[in-house]
């Protein structure tokens, strides 16, 4: 059997790991380039987010008819009623979110919204 031997001189020594070392002036430096995304981020939104305010130039009025819930109304008789000849279900459909519907349940003298569409 053989044998491997290393000598001292073979051997180096392991030499410690750098430590880094952050100065107050370093430590301001990092902080300036980590805030500048924000900072960049946060002027775009202040220059570019002026332009969406609504002026109202082009906004047209818009009138509905509105119907008040009677009892043993339901959403169909109702869309029935309004646009005898549109598909009952499309209607209701438009009714529920204009009128912001859950589940389409209706109270005796609430007053719903029919699109400008179906109102005759």
């Amino acid at each position: 059997m053989s044998s491997i031997t290393f000598s001292t001189a073979a051997v180096r020594p392991v030499r410690p790991a750098t430590r880094l070392r952050l100065t107050a002036r370093g430590r301001r430096v990092l902080l300036a380039l980590a805030a500048l995304p924000l900072a960049f981020g946060i002027a775009f939104a202040a220059l570019s987010g002026g332009s969406a305010l609504a002026t109202g130039e082009g906004a047209g009025t818009v009138t509905f008819e509105t119907v008040t819930v009677m009892p043993g109304d339901t959403l169909w008789s109702i869309a029935a009623e309004v646009s005898p000849e549109s598909d009952p279900r499309e209607v209701i459909g438009e009714i529920t979110r204009l009128n912001m519907l859950q589940g389409g349940v209706l109270q005796i003298g609430q007053e719903l919204s029919i699109p400008a569409e179906y109102a005759s």
